[in-house]
């Protein structure tokens, strides 16, 4: 990772000072930066005015690297702003559900309730169905009685009669 941005911080440099193609490499005898010459009177760099260049060159890179700096701090906060809204939706997905839940429940209780009323009806109507058939048998009884006492009075005043 070192390796990789000091390779990136010497293609800067050298796209910065030598204006050339953000992605071209540099060739390997041009891997070293050189100073513009700018002559004394005399036609000789004077120490000052390389002092001003690598000033000049250094105020580039820390311009470089606030703005590179800016642009990252951008990506955090746009992160940071996608991850808590993000996070607001889980939040909001997981309230939703919770209420689904609930609710389900709520009506899963209220239908176990109808359906316990409803065997409820149906036991006690079968309860008095089987209460009407006992009376139905005895009817039919008492009418089997009924009926053999008026054959045998029938007969009783048929043999009287004849």
């Amino acid at each position: 990772m070192a390796c990789r941005a000091n390779q990136q911080l010497r293609e800067d440099i050298w796209n910065y000072r030598y204006n050339s193609s953000p992605g071209s490499m540099p060739a390997e005898d041009e891997k070293i930066v050189r100073f513009a010459r700018q002559s004394a009177k005399n036609g000789n760099p004077t120490a000052l005015s390389l002092v001003q260049q690598a000033a000049e060159l250094f105020e580039g890179m820390e311009n470089q690297a606030r703005e590179t700096e800016a642009r990252a701090q951008s990506l955090c906060k746009s992160a940071a702003q996608r991850l808590l809204l993000a996070e607001q939706q889980r939040d909001a997905a997981e309230r939703a559900r919770h209420d689904v839940v609930n609710e389900f429940n709520g009506k899963l209780e209220d239908v176990t309730q109808a359906l316990h009323r409803a065997e409820q009806r149906v036991v006690a109507a079968e309860d008095h169905a089987l209460a009407a058939e006992f009376r139905a048998q005895a009817a039919e009884a008492q009418l089997y009685k009924a009926n053999q006492e008026l054959a045998a009075i029938e007969d009783m005043i048929r043999k009287r009669l004849l």
